[in-house]
């Protein structure tokens, strides 16, 4: 039952060329749940990865315009947490 609810905390891995050369220093990207805070989110990436969580930077990602066609509207607002972990810890994303 825990478990589902640490999985609406993270909702996915960013996959980006930058995140993927962050990895190297032990820092791995994702896309968060945007009403959760840091404890919530070192709780959530423990439990679900079993590793050890050094620190967390959070970020508000402010929606971009689109256009189709003649309409015009706005992308969804995100929340992207940067987590750091311990020495010698990994993720397997696969």
């Amino acid at each position: 039952m825990k478990d589902t609810k640490y999985l609406e905390i993270i909702k996915a891995p960013v996959i980006t060329e930058k995140s993927e050369n962050a990895r190297s220093e032990g820092k791995y990207t994702f896309k968060v749940d945007s009403k959760a805070n840091k404890l919530e989110i070192k709780e959530a990436i423990e439990k679900i990865f079993n590793v050890k969580v050094t620190s967390i930077r959070t970020m508000n990602v402010k929606p971009k315009k689109r256009r189709v066609g003649r309409y015009t509207g706005l992308t969804n607002r995100t929340k992207k947490a940067i987590v750091t972990l311990a020495e010698g810890q990994t993720i397997d994303l696969g």
